[in-house]
C-alpha cells in the first residue's frame, strides 16, 4: 500500500475539459432544437426560454446549467 498522499497534477485541466464537452453538448442541442447554426440566430424569446428550463425549471441544479449559462452569456455578449 503506497504511503504518498493522493495527488492530482493539472486536475484544473481535467476541469476545463469537462466544461468544454458540457457546453459544446449544449450548444449542440440548443442549436439542433431551434434550427440554427450560430447562437446569433437565437431570438428573445428563445433565450428566455432557455433561462426559465434552467432557472427553477428541469435543468435548475443539473451539471448541464453551466453549459446553459455560457450559451445565454454568449448570447447577450452578441447582441
Amino acid at each position: 500500500m503506497s504511503t504518498t498522499a493522493f495527488e492530482w497534477p493539472r486536475m484544473h485541466k481535467w476541469e476545463e475539459n469537462i466544461l468544454r464537452d458540457i457546453d459544446e453538448t449544449v450548444e449542440q442541442y440548443v442549436f439542433e432544437h431551434y434550427g440554427v447554426d450560430e447562437v446569433g440566430e437565437l431570438t428573445e424569446e428563445q433565450v428566455s426560454e432557455l433561462q426559465n428550463f434552467v432557472e427553477g425549471g428541469p435543468a435548475d441544479g443539473s451539471i448541464l446549467s453551466s453549459g446553459f449559462y455560457t450559451l445565454i452569456n454568449w448570447w447577450e455578449n452578441e447582441q
